[in-house]
């Protein structure tokens, strides 16, 4: 059994999570429905970050879409906000780094 780094021992958290209104996907032409799902992620220096999980429930099967970035913030407060913004927004795996590295600028 290989052993695992210190640095790469992480507790995910599941934060919140969030169907998108039905108005939104007609918006944007989708026909089925998405889950987000927001976890905050400490590591055992105690530095947080986040993942974000979008679930497709497409016909016939489903989609899963993931994204992480982990030292984000040493402050659990801070992180809490983040990830309250970013569901909120329903900021999705593929805009995560984009919109975390603005808020923290």
């Amino acid at each position: 059994m290989k052993k695992i780094k210190e640095e790469q021992k992480r507790i995910r958290k599941f934060f919140a999570g969030i169907f998108i209104d039905k108005e939104k996907l007609e918006e944007n032409n989708i026909d089925y429905p998405i889950r987000l799902e927001y976890y905050k992620i400490r590591n055992i220096e105690n530095e947080y970050g986040i993942e974000i999980v979008k679930t497709e429930y497409r016909e016939g099967f489903i989609k899963f879409e993931n994204d992480a970035i982990t030292k984000v913030t040493k402050e659990e407060d801070k992180i809490n906000s983040i990830i309250y913004k970013l569901k909120e927004n329903l900021v999705t795996p593929i805009e995560l780094r984009d919109v975390v590295s603005e808020m923290i600028i």
